[in-house]
């Protein structure tokens, strides 16, 4: 072997060499800034993120761009948070300065009911007792709503019976039912205990049977089955009443919305979606299987334990 022929060899490993610490090098460097950016959001999510970085590297530009990303963040939260209870407080005044006159509007037309009137004021004092008595639930269910969405009011779950959830909702709903011979029929194999608020839970469960009720024809049935399962507790509440198109499914959950079929009948849209955050805040959730014309079928799952 000439000597030009070790000196290529000798420049050869030397390149090797060269390139072998280079890459050595730049995944020793990679890996340093991943562990750095990693650092950085561990930090960020943590709530405890400053920049530490002062110099002109991309890693420097990356922390100056997440920290003025977290603080527009931070100033949104707070904007919002302090919307949220701007809102909440114009809700509970509008409600205090409500609830006097609204009061009185339905005791004077209570008493003028007493009086032996035509039939066109007994008709005009019959039809203000009804609108009053639908503004006073919306605007008791609208501080509801909105003391639940703001954190006002907390959920206390705690283990409680499935079936003394049912049996105290299906008291309040009776009288409704009855009046439109509409039979309610409730299926459990067994003791089922679940985590719930009661107080909150069962009045979810009555705005779901106040639908089923409200939009099963005279006669019809309404069916309750409970089952249990490792995680949830599975409540159905089925009906053959109107049934829901598929294409509203994802709308009727929605604050205030009503369908254009049902636009005639009594409502405001609000009951569903109360329903849905009761029970969200409980740690459950509510599935929707219906058809127009084949009846509806709500299913509500409770968490079995904390």
């Amino acid at each position: 072997m000439t000597t030009l022929n070790y000196a290529c060899f000798g420049i050869a490993i030397t390149a090797l060499f060269i390139a072998g610490v280079t890459i050595l090098l730049y995944r020793k460097n990679v890996h340093k800034t991943m562990k750095t950016m990693d650092h950085m959001i561990e930090t960020a999510i943590s709530g405890e993120f400053s920049e530490r970085v002062f110099d002109e590297s991309v890693l420097s530009a990356v922390e100056a761009k997440l920290a003025q990303f977290l603080s527009i963040c931070s100033v949104s939260s707070k904007n919002l948070l302090a919307e949220k209870n701007k809102i909440n407080e114009l809700i509970s005044d509008i409600s205090h300065q409500t609830k006097t006159p609204i009061a009185n509007i339905i005791l004077y037309s209570q008493l003028l009911n007493e009086y032996d009137l035509p039939p066109e004021g007994s008709t005009c004092v019959k039809a203000l007792s009804t609108q009053a008595e639908k503004l006073h639930f919306l605007i008791h269910s609208l501080v509801k709503t909105s003391r639940l969405e703001t954190g006002i009011i907390k959920l206390s779950s705690r283990q409680e019976s499935v079936q003394k959830l049912l049996t105290t909702a299906l008291e309040q709903i009776m009288p409704k039912a009855n009046a439109k011979g509409i039979s309610i029929t409730m299926e459990s194999k067994e003791e089922i205990q679940a985590c719930f608020d009661l107080k909150w839970t069962v009045e979810a469960i009555y705005n779901i049977l106040d639908n089923a009720v409200k939009y099963t024809e005279i006669s019809g049935n309404i069916f309750i089955k409970v089952s249990a399962y490792d995680l949830f507790c599975r409540i159905d509440i089925t009906d053959n009443g109107i049934g829901i198109a598929e294409e509203e499914h994802s709308k009727i959950f929605k604050r205030f919305y009503r369908s254009q079929t049902v636009i005639s009948q009594e409502g405001v849209g609000i009951g569903l979606f109360l329903a849905r955050e009761i029970v969200s805040a409980g740690g459950g959730y509510i599935k929707l299987w219906s058809r127009r014309g084949r009846g509806s079928t709500f299913s509500i799952f409770l968490p079995i334990d904390k």
